[in-house]
């Protein structure tokens, strides 16, 4: 069963924390991503853009409403993503409580998928 896990972390610059540990977390990244990768259970990654570059849209009253920043105003903002195919939740919640984000003071967030697209097509992922 695919699941997603979403990263939920406090933002950080090279400013507030040091090159040297921006460069740890990349590394801690690359090295999770290819443990999920090599156990064969690894879907996708991404890694978002700090979330002042977000852009929010949404339908008001049948109106489009672009606003510049995330959809949620919190500490933590959601700063990536990991699709992965594994047989249960107990296997989910083993790679999650693997990922480096835990170790920053962040949170990983884990959703069954329901739908995903192969080729364009919407197909069931249960």
């Amino acid at each position: 069963m695919r699941y997603t896990l979403l990263l939920h972390y406090a933002e950080e610059s090279p400013e507030t924390i040091g090159d040297d540990v921006i460069a740890e977390g990349m590394q801690r990244m690359a090295s999770y991503a290819a443990t999920l990768h090599a156990a064969g259970v690894l879907i996708a990654a991404e890694v978002l853009q700090p979330s002042d570059v977000a852009t929010t849209v949404r339908r008001v009253d049948g109106a489009v409403q672009v606003q510049d920043g995330p959809f949620a105003d919190t500490k933590e903002q959601l700063g990536g993503t990991i699709v992965i195919d594994v047989p249960d939740l107990d296997a989910a919640l083993e790679w999650a409580s693997q990922a480096p984000a835990l170790e920053w003071g962040g949170t990983v967030e884990i959703r069954p998928g329901a739908t995903h697209t192969v080729d364009g097509v919407w197909t069931p992922s249960g």
